[in-house]
């Protein structure tokens, strides 16, 4: 992973190389910082009717999610893990503390700040969400759009007890979290919604199973949804299904944020693939 990330750095670029006008406006105006200067001109210009202001996010509500993961982290209580993924590179064993898992499992602010724009920005209808955990980063996301329909997919049932506190704690009414392993869960919510219009992929994190949560999702995804894929660099594994990924004929622009990748279908534009500093 660190001769990934050295070659992230050095390929990386900023919006001065940006030639498509969407990448840059993205790029800009939710990808990076509230404090940049170039966010802050772009936010100058006009917003269309579904675009709505204010996309660096609302600090009242980062502070409640930060307070909440603050308390989880000092939280000693002690659970069984039910494990359908790649494992934990950290923990040998299914007893953990809730302490540990929001240490190891859950995704920093940087990131859940970030779901929480591109959600803001592009006000999907219908998120899938797959890895609650705690449920952090699921929070986030329904945040960005109270009015979306949030179907979050988590394998371990004593996990998701405590996720379902905190979406109750945080008044997140628009959750709905699945319990069960994802192989057989996933398939059958798919069914039963119109489309997919976002989708975060944090679940298992192996070459097959992550390709075919992607393929079965495409099913139901739009040339307007978009797909973010977290540890893209995670293993050769993950590296591999991001290779394949960004190689689909469905798929026209991907962004590399080195911790997450970023997955759009807009096919009236030409296939062009971004590795971008965050």
């Amino acid at each position: 992973m660190i001769q990934h990330y050295l070659k992230y750095l050095i390929k990386a670029k900023d919006e001065h190389s940006i030639h498509s006008p969407f990448v840059f406006e993205l790029y800009c105006r939710v990808i990076k910082s509230s404090k940049s200067k170039y966010f802050q001109l772009v936010r100058m210009i006009p917003d269309d009717a579904n675009t709505p202001r204010n996309i660096e996010g609302n600090q009242s509500l980062f502070a409640q999610i930060e307070q909440l993961r603050k308390s989880l982290l000092h939280n000693t209580s002690s659970i069984t893990i039910t494990d359908f993924g790649a494992g934990s590179r950290v923990y040998k064993n299914n007893q953990r503390t809730i302490g540990q898992i929001a240490r190891s499992a859950q995704k920093p602010s940087k990131f859940g700040q970030l779901l929480y724009r591109l959600v803001k920005f592009f006000q999907p209808q219908v998120i899938f969400d797959l890895g609650t955990s705690l449920g952090l980063t699921t929070l986030y996301q329904a945040h960005g759009n109270p009015q979306a329909q949030v179907f979050t997919f988590e394998g371990c049932p004593q996990t998701a007890a405590y996720a379902q506190k905190h979406f109750e704690q945080l008044q997140a009414n628009n959750i709905t979290l699945v319990i069960g392993n994802l192989n057989e869960t996933l398939q059958n919510q798919i069914e039963q919604v119109p489309q997919i219009d976002f989708a975060f992929f944090d679940a298992n994190h192996r070459y097959e199973p992550t390709i075919q949560y992607f393929e079965a999702c495409l099913n139901k995804a739009t040339a307007s949804s978009l797909f973010v894929f977290d540890d893209i660099h995670w293993s050769s594994e993950m590296y591999q299904a991001w290779q394949y990924i960004k190689a689909h004929p469905k798929v026209f622009i991907t962004i590399d944020l080195f911790f997450v990748g970023l997955v759009f279908f807009r096919n009236k534009q030409p296939k062009q693939h971004f590795t971008l500093k965050f």
